[in-house]
């Protein structure tokens, strides 16, 4: 595999963020996690509105990530659809219900870390 470097990261952040947005995710931000967390350099968190409509997201993320020299390091959540997480290592992709990412409040914890528009 290619040596990643952080402007291929961000861009793949970015576009995680466009295909959350084409399929009609819901506040969808991008977070330059760099200097602040030790184990990913960006976070896309968006809210589905559909369990369905959410592993649909997660496939065409995963299946653009393996194209861009992404492939996906791990994945959960994905059978029950509430909550899934995309592992790409320096890019993790969350993909809430609206319960479960207010519960959560990822955007509250990591309320510290740069937003990138996309």
């Amino acid at each position: 595999m290619k040596e990643l470097h952080n402007s291929d990261a961000k861009d793949f952040a970015l576009a995680a963020a466009r295909l959350a947005e084409a399929n009609h995710c819901r506040d969808i931000m991008v977070l330059d996690l760099r200097g602040i967390s030790p184990a990913t350099d960006y976070f896309v968190i968006a809210t589905g509105t559909s369990d369905r409509q959410m592993r649909t997201v997660a496939d065409e993320v995963s299946e653009a990530g393996r194209g861009s020299g992404f492939p996906r390091f791990g994945r959960a959540g994905y059978d029950q659809g509430r909550w899934i997480l995309l592992d790409f290592v320096s890019v993790v992709v969350h993909l809430f219900d609206s319960e479960y990412r207010e519960y959560y409040d990822l955007d509250l914890l990591w309320g510290d870390a740069k937003r990138i528009d996309y």
